[in-house]
């Protein structure tokens, strides 16, 4: 369930900083990724929500962990554990059921079905996630994605970049939140030499994050349940990564996190939309 290829006039859309094989073996994400059971980085390999007690097994395949060993993006990278729904020419549809798999239930011992849908449309891609619980147990929710974007044929420093956002968590030399947030406003500009790894709790309504250049426009649109972005632009990279989160970085230690009560759905959207224009800013 990685999306590998988003292509608008024979240009393809998708940024890809690793392949496939290391996105397998490492979690690293590239083209769009869904990052579950949490989206970013954990304070370390042990952590407490919902009455339970976890301790990942840093050795495991399926964990992953940053340059500082913090565990990183989830646990189903690369995961075969997906059985196929739906396949029609503009519709993909999967179901992983997260408790029938011990290597995942190992990392994330909460009970629960997910569901993902691509839905291709004249206007984009739409990617609907549905979280049911099946257990008695509630269910954190903290699951994201990275689609990493590209204007092909355009200098990045060219690229005119929106970003719909309010506030900023302040982080750690570790890239975790302190606790605290900060006034954010970015006006429309151009990414010039700008580099981006932050992290926003305070989202506009509509929330439209966009890169647009060369008579084309990429737009992020959260439509349902995201309430947290991660916006990823790294120095020299072809790509800028809009990222939709349910919860913060570390969220199971942050409050902000929803807890999905037994018997219940949680529901989140998202669309990337592709324009042939461009917005002028002067």
């Amino acid at each position: 369930m990685l999306g590998w290829s988003l292509r608008h006039r024979d240009d393809e859309l998708l940024g890809h900083p690793v392949s496939p094989a290391t996105y397998v073996e490492t979690g690293e994400p590239t083209g769009v990724a869904l990052l579950h059971p949490w989206a970013n980085r954990l304070a370390s390999p042990g952590y407490e929500i919902a009455g339970r007690r976890v301790e990942l097994d840093i050795g495991a395949p399926n964990v992953h962990t940053d340059r500082h060993g913090l565990p990183i993006h989830g646990l189903v990278a690369g995961s075969p554990r997906w059985e196929l729904l739906e396949e029609r020419c503009a519709t993909l549809q999967a179901r992983l059921d997260y408790a029938r798999w011990p290597e995942l239930a190992a990392g994330f011992p909460f009970p629960h079905v997910l569901e993902l849908a691509a839905r291709l449309s004249d206007r984009g891609l739409e990617l609907d996630v549905e979280l049911a619980v099946t257990g008695d147990v509630p269910v954190p929710v903290a699951f994201g994605f990275h689609p990493y974007l590209t204007l092909p044929g355009l200098d990045r420093r060219r690229w005119l970049v929106e970003l719909p956002v309010t506030s900023r968590m302040v982080l750690d030399e570790r890239m975790l939140p302190t606790g605290e947030s900060e006034p954010a406003h970015i006006p429309p500009a151009p990414l010039g030499d700008r580099t981006f790894d932050d992290a926003f709790d305070g989202i506009a309504d509509p929330a439209e994050f966009a890169v647009s250049g060369a008579g084309r426009r990429l737009a992020v649109r959260f439509l349902e349940g995201y309430r947290f972005a991660q916006v990823y632009a790294p120095p020299g990279a072809s790509f800028i990564s809009f990222e939709p989160m349910t919860a913060p970085i570390n969220p199971f230690e942050d409050p902000r996190t929803i807890l999905t009560s037994p018997g219940s759905t949680y529901r989140a959207r998202y669309e990337i939309v592709v324009s042939a224009e461009a917005v002028n800013v002067t």
